[in-house]
């Protein structure tokens, strides 16, 4: 219930904090003059911003399944898949969360976390990670990964991302009409002005609007090893992050890749999903509970 709350006061705030700059910096009056409808087009961008980014989010644990080829352990097959579980549901009861379910796949060290609800969750964890850490380490990448569910990240990062991309769709079209009717001189109807600019617009706008999600999805990262340290202690989750420093991360799908422990790419810094192993390590050092 407290999801679908977020959901609506969201949409809601996005179109009063829009209607309200157009007014104040009397832009609907402009718009008007131009023949632009903002009103309907603010509907059109909530639609069409947030549609992709709920369906993505209601989908992640089948897309993650798919895209990945987790096995989920409906029945342990051995000792190390049972207390994989019970080392699941433990941290589970400890963060005040359902039960999720618990995966493994084949592939270089990572763990990620998905799932529309917290009490309906998936966590995965790779077969390069459960070999090459020991369980203490391994016990506090789940914790980073449980912490994430109860933080309810994933629904906060869809959010997120059904903002910016509103923005996106809004602005670029506004852009373009105004381009449009006064470069173009385009009377009647939209000219091809309005489409070349707003595809222009759509990518640098769309660029931009990565930061921003790329930004908050880094705070993620350190709230999630600060879950972690609370459950277990700092020094499981600092060992684990140190050992992750140490050996080749696994890569994982584009649409999974803001989950995983780690992010296992080269992107420039103010566009990567997760920060620094360095900073993350100093930030757990740091903060008051390691001391």
């Amino acid at each position: 219930m407290k999801r679908i709350i977020l959901f609506v006061a969201t949409n809601l705030a996005v179109v009063l904090v829009l209607s309200i700059v157009l007014k104040v910096l009397g832009l609907d009056r402009a718009l008007a003059q131009q023949g632009i409808q903002y009103g309907s087009l603010l509907a059109y961008s909530l639609v069409v911003g947030f549609a992709g980014a709920i369906i993505s989010l209601l989908m992640s644990k089948t897309i993650a399944k798919w895209s990945t080829g987790a096995r989920t352990i409906e029945a342990p097959q051995n000792e190390a898949e049972a207390w994989l579980v019970e080392t699941v549901r433990k941290l589970a009861n400890a963060a005040g969360i359902a039960m999720p379910e618990v995966a493994i796949y084949e592939g270089d060290a990572n763990a990620f976390a998905t799932g529309a609800f917290r009490n309906s969750a998936f966590v995965a964890v790779s077969t390069g990670l459960l070999q090459s850490m020991n369980k203490e380490e391994v016990e506090a990448v789940l914790g980073h990964e449980i912490s994430h569910v109860a933080n309810g990240d994933m629904v906060t990062l869809a959010l997120i991302q059904g903002v910016v991309n509103t923005f996106v769709v809004f602005l670029s079209r506004i852009v373009g009409s105004i381009v449009d009717r006064t470069v173009f001189r385009t009377e009647r109807g939209t000219g091809p002005g309005y489409f070349v600019t707003v595809m222009v617009c759509q990518i640098v706008f769309g660029i931009l609007a990565s930061l921003i999600v790329a930004w908050f999805s880094r705070l993620r990262e350190f709230r999630a090893d600060a879950g972690s340290a609370r459950l277990l202690g700092p020094q499981p989750m600092i060992h684990a992050l140190m050992r992750l420093g140490g050996i080749q991360g696994g890569p994982l799908p584009q649409a999974m890749q803001a989950f995983g422990i780690t992010s296992g790419g080269g992107m420039m810094a103010l566009f990567a999903s997760h920060p620094p192993i360095e900073a993350r390590i100093a930030a757990l050092q740091n903060a008051p509970a390691a001391r």
